[in-house]
């Protein structure tokens, strides 16, 4: 049985031409990319330690393995990032039995307040789940109508992989799902991702378990948003951990002055007022 840790760097393999790092291109391969004893030469392990790691008969690499394989694989900071982090869960995951708890979808007074101060703007408090813990006024006015709020306790990943009306809101649906399917690795724990998967999976289908093994670190870019009312929206992402709850802050700003005054209008036509989701 795979791992995260495996899937990675066997993605990662499988994405670099011999000829960019100066080997030639074999003829009658078997698989796209570098080879499994040319990435195990230029990392400076054997062979058959590198097939362990990648089949998940090895699950706890040294940090050395680790940074030599990143080297190797030519891996960007933010990759490097998740490659260890990977390496953290795999390790961690071969020694858990107890069955997975949802994480916790209280949030800090404190944090409700801050959220206040934030109106009329357009904020919202997640978990790494992409469960919507609360969100102010203006994130309801630029979501009124496209079904994103309302489930009793919505779930921006549920939506996104299950709601049609996802595939017209966000413009750059891709994008948005690789970004979704991306942080669902930084979740607090295996257990919860687990969790989350075995419940979602099931409906969400290849969309969702396509991205979970690529493990895509995302281009962050402008959010567009198509609303139903018309106007597409253009939205600059600020995103502030909060690291005691796993939890996230995120302000959306207008990218332009057009979305500032599309914004404005839709808060104008939406009434509603700062809502914690318990």
């Amino acid at each position: 049985m795979g791992t995260p840790l495996g899937d990675f760097i066997r993605a990662r393999r499988d994405g670099i031409q011999p000829e960019s790092c100066g080997l030639p291109d074999r003829d009658r391969r078997r698989s796209p990319g570098l080879r499994r004893q040319d990435l195990a030469a230029r990392a400076g392990v054997s062979v058959e330690y590198l097939t362990r790691i990648e089949q998940g008969r090895d699950r706890n690499p040294s940090p050395a393995v680790v940074n030599a394989l990143a080297d190797a694989l030519r891996l960007s900071p933010s990759e490097r990032n998740h490659l260890r982090y990977l390496a953290k869960i795999t390790g961690e995951g071969c020694a858990v039995h107890i069955r997975p708890v949802p994480p916790s979808r209280h949030v800090r007074p404190s944090v409700l307040r801050t959220l206040s101060l934030l109106e009329p703007g357009v904020a919202i408090v997640t978990n790494r789940l992409g469960d919507v813990l609360a969100h102010t006024s203006g994130y309801r006015s630029i979501t009124e109508g496209t079904g994103l709020l309302d489930a009793a306790r919505p779930n921006l990943n549920r939506y996104l992989f299950t709601d049609p009306r996802a595939r017209t809101f966000f413009v750059d649906w891709d994008d948005v799902a690789d970004e979704q399917a991306f942080d669902l690795w930084q979740a607090p724990s295996l257990e919860n991702l687990e969790w989350l998967t075995a419940e979602l999976t099931p409906v969400a289908g290849p969309d969702l378990t396509r991205r979970l093994k690529r493990h895509a670190v995302p281009r962050r870019g402008v959010l567009r948003l198509d609303h139903p009312a018309g106007p597409r929206l253009h939205l600059l992402r600020e995103t502030f951990e909060l690291p005691a709850e796993a939890q996230q802050l995120v302000v959306f700003l207008p990218a332009d002055d057009r979305t500032a005054e599309a914004v404005d209008h839709l808060r104008r036509r939406s009434h509603g007022r700062l809502r914690s989701i318990s």
